[in-house]
């Protein structure tokens, strides 16, 4: 989203060696891990390796992954990592996963199959699951929202296995307001926020994507009337007006005003 970039990419064993570190000293005990943004095979597939191994030692530990591949732009989607990345997304990452949260594009991509209609991309979900993790949130896409066109659709779907070994799943569409800008971090800010409010409510998919999504109208609403102000009457705003306000929206963050409800399906 911005003209210039600084820094490198790091490859496994970078990775290795600050996992080792944390080791050593005792401090890998975790009940959370979060992935975004990489762009090294080698990074990801360490990845699972430390998964499986802090699986191993916590059971319970859920890992939240966030395949980021690439959007759609006007309607064609185009990949932005290495397309050797998907692949070990779609085959080692996703099966240790307990919660992911591909846009649509991603989806289509892992599943290799294109969704038209919101059927469509209830059958996509289905198979995600398949592949291993619980729950799976479509973080957004261009199907037609009910509400209209300056709507954006949310799908999520949470599948467990009940005491009896029956499986249930909850399924779950928001629609958002659009926002006329294009903003930075919005994903890596939408998969924290479902980490979070999954881990608050465990069970209750419905409620934890209201109030993600919520957080994100808050910070998203902020943000835009900030940069208004910012660039002036009639300007465009710019990538760093654009900035996200993180700090400034702390108190929609911790505790939103639902704005957004969900439909159970």
């Amino acid at each position: 989203g911005y003209a210039h970039w600084k820094g490198q990419v790091l490859k496994s064993d970078e990775l290795h060696e600050l996992y080792e570190g944390l080791k050593l000293n005792n401090v890998n005990q975790y009940d959370y891990v979060l992935t975004g943004y990489t762009r090294d095979t080698s990074f990801l597939a360490m990845v699972v390796d430390i998964i499986q191994e802090l699986k191993q030692q916590n059971s319970h530990l859920v890992y939240v992954c966030d395949p980021v591949m690439g959007d759609k732009w006007s309607g064609e989607g185009s990949m932005y990592v290495p397309k050797d990345l998907l692949p070990v997304y779609r085959d080692k990452v996703v099966p240790v996963a307990d919660i992911i949260t591909p846009n649509q594009f991603e989806a289509e991509l892992l599943t290799g199959r294109k969704i038209h209609t919101e059927e469509e991309a209830l059958e996509v979900m289905d198979m995600l699951h398949a592949m291993g993790p619980e729950t799976v949130v479509i973080t957004s896409s261009d199907l037609q929202a009910p509400l209209g066109n300056d709507y954006l659709i949310a799908l999520g779907s949470h599948r467990k296995t009940k005491a009896d070994g029956t499986k249930m799943t909850q399924r779950i569409r928001v629609e958002s307001p659009k926002v006329d800008a294009a903003f930075v971090g919005t994903g890596d800010l939408f998969a924290a926020m479902l980490l979070a409010w999954t881990h608050k409510h465990p069970n209750n998919l419905k409620v934890a994507c209201e109030k993600t999504v919520s957080a994100m109208q808050h910070v998203l609403q902020r943000t835009i009337k900030s940069a208004k102000a910012q660039a002036g009457e009639g300007n465009k705003p710019n990538s760093a007006q654009l900035e996200l306000r993180m700090v400034q929206s702390r108190k929609d963050i911790e505790n939103p005003d639902i704005i957004v409800k969900a439909t159970v399906l």
